[in-house]
């Protein structure tokens, strides 16, 4: 990567930001001042006029900030290129050079050829500094022992016998002082053995239960991420998250569990068990609160129709049912994943336009949190749309 690189791809951005001026009018001229329902709609006109896709991340790294120090990746160099009317990121680049550039058309190979020949240095094997030298083999003379006989001709029987007695005397002590030696080391295994039992105590001696949630008028598994909060006295609480269709399972000694349950579209819950007559397996119902989820329908629902004019008016009836549910003064948070921009607000009008105008981001759209006055008005949403890959998760 060079300095002109950047420069070329300083150049891309404009021609970028000058073919979506073309046909769509965002809040800010400028590219780098787009955000929230400005990126979706360029990620929506991007993928149907150049077949890809970047995501809400790439383009805060390299379209908020000018000039930028590092190039991305040439898949994404290529897609810009294609939509700004290129056929690639060389073309690109071949249109647009600058006095005195000389683009090599083989400069990818140069650098393949460049990196083959690193692996092969890298692999050769080293030379020695020092020469092999043989080992100096010493030949030791052989002693020769001259073998004595012995005359047992001499020698008593009572000398023998004394020796016999010598050995079976001498024999006795070691077992004694081998059970002396390792008396220490069997009451340390022993010592070791009930410090290991009783800091697995917990372990050996809980018990697994597992609880799992339907919507009470459906039948069916919770849509929501649920949020549990085990309460025990005279500890903090501990906090869990479950996934929707998921079930929870909790290892505990203790004779009585207390949670308390949440989730967006249900009524909250707190279950007190005792656990010593307790299934090992139960199912807990969730009672749902309809106002919420039919909001959330509303806003995530495709707008299809037969023609425009039909089409037009699932968007009014849309726009309609969304202005009585939710109140003029709702107070409405978009979080994103990024340190740039972490969460944006909405008033309620550039809300409903966000969800009735038809684009596939809407396929992602979760509801974190909603929360409605005394009449039944919606007063709070906080929303996100989420990016493919954590959809797939």
């Amino acid at each position: 990567m060079t300095d002109l690189d950047l420069l070329h791809f300083e150049q891309l951005k404009k021609d970028v930001q000058g073919q979506y001026l073309k046909e769509h009018t965002p809040s800010q001229d400028d590219i780098s001042k787009w955000k929230g329902i400005d990126i979706i709609y360029f990620q929506e006109d991007l993928r149907k006029k150049a077949k890809g896709n970047i995501s809400e991340k790439s383009f805060y790294t390299y379209f908020k900030s000018s000039p930028v120090t590092k190039l991305p990746r040439i898949d994404m160099l290529n897609l810009l290129s294609i939509y700004a009317g290129y056929d690639s990121w060389y073309e690109f680049k071949k249109l647009h050079l600058f006095a005195g550039e000389l683009l090599q058309e083989n400069e990818n190979l140069e650098e393949e050829e460049l990196s083959e020949l690193e692996k092969t240095v890298s692999a050769a094997p080293e030379i020695q500094k020092n020469e092999f030298q043989p080992k100096k083999v010493e030949n030791t003379p052989q002693e020769n022992t001259n073998l004595q006989k012995s005359n047992t001709e001499n020698q008593s029987v009572n000398q023998n016998n004394n020796t016999t007695q010598q050995i079976e005397i001498s024999s006795v002590p070691p077992k004694k002082n081998f059970f002396k030696k390792n008396a220490w080391a069997l009451v340390t295994s022993v010592l070791i053995t009930i410090t290991g039992l009783l800091g697995f105590k917990d372990v050996l001696f809980s018990k697994t239960y597992k609880y799992c949630f339907i919507d009470k008028d459906r039948g069916v598994s919770v849509i929501n991420t649920l949020e549990i909060m085990v309460v025990k006295e005279n500890e903090s609480p501990l906090m869990y998250k479950i996934k929707p269709g998921e079930c929870f399972y909790y290892s505990t000694k203790d004779k009585n569990l207390k949670m308390r349950i949440s989730a967006p579209f249900y009524e909250p819950l707190e279950v007190n068990r005792s656990l010593e007559n307790a299934p090992e397996e139960e199912k807990i119902e969730l009672k749902p609160d309809d106002y919420k989820m039919a909001v959330y329908y509303f806003s995530i629902k495709d707008i299809k129709g037969g023609n425009p004019d039909e089409q037009v008016a699932l968007i009014k009836q849309k726009r309609n049912q969304l202005e009585n549910l939710i109140s003029n003064n709702a107070v409405i948070y978009q979080v994103y994943d990024n340190d740039t921009y972490g969460i944006e607000s909405l008033n309620k009008q550039k809300y409903i336009t966000l969800v009735t105008t038809p684009t596939t981001s809407l396929k992602n759209l979760n509801v974190i949190e909603m929360k409605k006055d005394n009449k039944g008005k919606i007063v709070s949403i906080k929303f996100k749309i989420a990016t493919t890959d954590e959809k797939n998760k």
